[in-house]
């Protein structure tokens, strides 16, 4: 039992410190300042790990859309109340957190499936490569789209603290 939490403590901790790493090069790509590295590794991180748990745990496993959309909901929510103290616009944190939870392996598995939706011709064939693209595009999809909504809507809810930052 304790080797057995150690190593689900162990992986939610690997996970956020991968997101972390993963976030700080994606800010690094629209040149922030030193000082947000740090906000955008802790916010990925967190967000990362919230997802983590949501979609392992003993107590049911929540589907990857709500589990990505709560997480998301976690990222907005640090970025607004971290913002004013890094002196930077909320999305400054908010995207590069966000990047690593896009779920890469639906996107490619629909496109995937589109191809070979295309490639077969009989029907059985067919059928089952459609299923796949469309299981794999609207998974991808509404994952996405929670995400967007959900690391904008504390942006909306908290509007004076999010623009603090800025003014």
């Amino acid at each position: 039992m304790a080797l057995t939490m150690m190593t689900y403590l162990f992986n939610i901790l690997q996970d956020g410190f991968f997101a972390a790493i993963a976030a700080i090069g994606f800010a690094s790509i629209s040149n922030p300042p030193r000082q947000a590295y740090k906000y955008c590794a802790l916010i990925a991180a967190l967000g990362h790990a919230t997802r983590y748990v949501l979609t392992h745990n003993a107590y049911g496993e929540m589907h990857l859309i709500g589990a990505s959309f709560i997480a998301s909901l976690v990222i907005g929510v640090l970025t607004v109340f971290l913002a004013p103290r890094a002196k930077c616009p909320a999305e400054t944190f908010s995207f590069p957190a966000l990047l690593p939870m896009i779920p890469g392996m639906y996107a490619y598995r629909t496109i995937e499936a589109l191809l070979l939706c295309l490639t077969y011709q009989e029907e059985h064939a067919f059928n089952h490569y459609f299923y796949l693209l469309s299981y794999n595009g609207l998974t991808c999809t509404f994952i996405i789209l929670g995400m967007v909504v959900g690391a904008t809507l504390p942006i909306f809810l908290f509007k004076n603290t999010s623009f603090k930052a800025t003014r």
